[in-house]
């Protein structure tokens, strides 16, 4: 399995997946931190990928989603964005409710 095919995996794998620098527990960066924390806040259950943990996914994700920054949060295997779209879904209260029909299409 190449590297990309591996990703395709990852981000199947879950309705919420969220690639990250750490973990959740132990974030490595500020913008990860903030991105989990707030994924966690609306009690949703949700995946998270260590970027650290394997340097080829880490080189490879900027391609496969074209976008060039982590963290990187997917629903239903489709990009949503980064930490700032994350935060701004909380803002205006609708991340919740997008994550709740997420997981309702994952496992419908």
């Amino acid at each position: 399995m190449d590297v990309l095919e591996k990703i395709q995996k990852q981000v199947d794998s879950a309705a919420i997946v969220i690639y990250m620098k750490g973990t959740p527990q132990f974030p490595q960066c500020g913008f990860s931190a903030r991105a989990s924390q707030t994924l966690a806040s609306t009690g949703v259950e949700f995946a998270f990928v260590n970027i650290f943990e394997d340097q080829e996914v880490f080189q490879s994700l900027p391609d496969f989603a074209d976008w060039p920054t982590f963290p990187q949060i997917y629903f239903n295997s489709e990009l949503v964005g980064g930490g700032d779209i994350i935060l701004e879904m909380a803002e205006q209260d609708t991340l919740k409710e997008a994550m709740e029909e997420a997981v309702e299409k994952y496992n419908g």
